[in-house]
């Protein structure tokens, strides 16, 4: 080792003696005495009471003075630390503050609450303005249907379908019924009722259809006698706008006939609305 490590060495052992120096030299007094009664062989015999007054003034330090510098102090003893306290740094924070951040993505919706009670009514409100007048209405619809025909002559068969035509007109209520074609035609959609009563005629056969539109509906059919009597039908049928009802008789293959003269009607057809369209 060189002069220069020599020299470095030296320092630090008497900056160790300094820093240790007055630590060590605080031997408590107990202690010292203990160390001395331990270096003689034989103990001193212990002091009577004057001198144990006396021992008590000289060590006994007077009022309003400070405690000796060797006096041993305990860590818990109130009083002025040994060793004076370090200050803790303190750190700004705001400066650490970093830059704000992007905004992050929406979350998810959270559960619904439960129903809470309905509130009280609230009082009533004021009355509004009268309002402006609508657009008139649509013309009031009727919502009646009815007729009630009949034929005072009689009718045979032929080679065609033959359309029967009435010529004695007792209710045809705004003209529903057609005298010229002798056909009913629907101005009110509905339920209707219908009833066709004929005279048949002996030893000839009686055959004719209820018609709607151009489909069979029903038949009025009455077999070969050797009387004539009075043979009925009857029958609803729902019917919308445009429809038609009218009665057939058949065409020949055999010979069809229908009894009526000049004095009496034998043959009556009839018809009225039962319930209209719009009714619940």
């Amino acid at each position: 080792m060189g002069s220069h490590g020599q020299g470095l060495l030296l320092a630090c052992c008497l900056l160790l003696a300094f820093a240790c120096g007055p630590v060590l030299s605080r031997v408590p007094h107990d202690q010292r005495e203990q160390q001395a009664w331990e270096g003689n062989e034989e103990l001193p015999s212990p002091p009577d009471h004057a001198e144990r007054a006396e021992q008590h003034e000289r060590y006994s330090p007077s009022q309003g003075e400070g405690l000796p510098a060797s006096q041993c102090l305990r860590c818990c003893d109130p009083g002025t630390s040994m060793y004076p306290a370090t200050a803790v740094p303190q750190i700004n924070i705001t400066i650490l503050k970093g830059e704000k951040g992007d905004r992050g993505d929406r979350g998810l919706q959270g559960k619904y609450g439960k129903t809470g009670s309905a509130g009280a009514r609230g009082h009533t409100g004021p009355k509004g303005q009268k309002g402006s007048m609508g657009a008139p209405g649509e013309r009031c619809k009727s919502h009646y249907a009815a007729f009630s025909v009949g034929r005072k002559k009689p009718m045979h068969s032929n080679h065609y379908y033959q359309t029967v035509i009435f010529d004695t007109e007792f209710v045809n209520l705004y003209g529903h019924f057609n005298m010229f074609t002798g056909k009913f035609y629907c101005y009110v959609p509905g339920i209707y009722f219908f009833s066709l009563n004929v005279h048949t005629w002996n030893q000839k056969e009686t055959y004719l259809h209820v018609m709607k539109n151009e489909e069979e509906v029903v038949i009025l059919f009455a077999q070969v006698g050797d009387r004539s009597i009075m043979q009925s039908q009857s029958l609803m049928l729902e019917l919308q706008e445009q429809d038609q009802v009218w009665v057939r008789l058949y065409k020949g293959e055999r010979e069809n006939a229908i009894f009526s003269d000049e004095l009496d009607t034998y043959i009556i057809f009839s018809g009225y609305l039962v319930k209209h369209a719009s009714e619940p």
